[in-house]
C-alpha cells in the first residue's frame, strides 16, 4: 500500500460515505421542515412565481421528499433510493438558481447556488455509494 497514493485500507474507505450521508440527511430534514414551518403555502406561491407547474402540489412534494428522504439518509435506510429524488430536487434547484433567477455561483447580494451544487453532488455520491457500515441498510444486509 502506497501511503501517498492510497493511505486508507479498503475497510476504512467503506466508512467514507457515513459522515456525508448523515450530514446530508440532517440538511435535508432541516430544509423540509423549514418549508412547513415558514408556511408551505408561501413556498407554493414562490414556486408559482418561478413558473413551476402545479406549484402548491410541488411545494408539498418537495418538502415531503426533503423531510422523508433526509430522515432515511440520516438513519441509512434505503439510502441508494432515498438519495435519487433528493438529487433530482437539487438539480431543479440549481437550474432555477442559475437560469431562472440568474444568481451568481457564489452569491454576493443574493444567495448563490454553490450549496445546491454540493448537495446535488453529495446526493449522487450516496445514490452511487450507499449508506456505509453505520446504517440500517448495513444492519439489514
Amino acid at each position: 500500500m502506497d501511503l501517498l497514493i492510497d493511505p486508507w485500507s479498503a475497510e476504512m474507505r467503506e466508512w467514507a460515505l457515513v459522515p456525508l450521508r448523515v450530514a446530508l440527511g440532517a440538511v435535508f430534514i432541516d430544509a423540509g421542515l423549514g418549508k412547513w414551518r415558514r408556511g408551505i403555502g408561501s413556498t407554493g406561491e414562490w414556486f408559482a412565481e418561478l413558473g413551476i407547474p402545479f406549484a402548491q402540489v410541488q411545494a408539498r412534494l418537495v418538502a415531503a421528499v426533503e423531510l422523508v428522504g433526509g430522515a432515511l439518509l440520516l438513519v441509512g435506510l434505503f439510502a441508494h433510493w432515498a438519495a435519487i429524488p433528493l438529487a433530482a430536487t437539487m438539480l431543479v434547484a440549481v437550474y432555477v438558481s442559475k437560469f431562472k433567477l440568474g444568481h451568481p455561483f457564489q452569491g454576493g447580494s443574493v444567495q448563490g447556488y454553490e450549496l445546491d451544487v454540493i448537495l446535488l453532488a453529495a446526493a449522487v455520491a450516496v445514490a452511487l455509494g450507499g449508506a456505509g457500515p453505520l446504517s440500517v441498510d448495513a444492519f439489514l444486509s
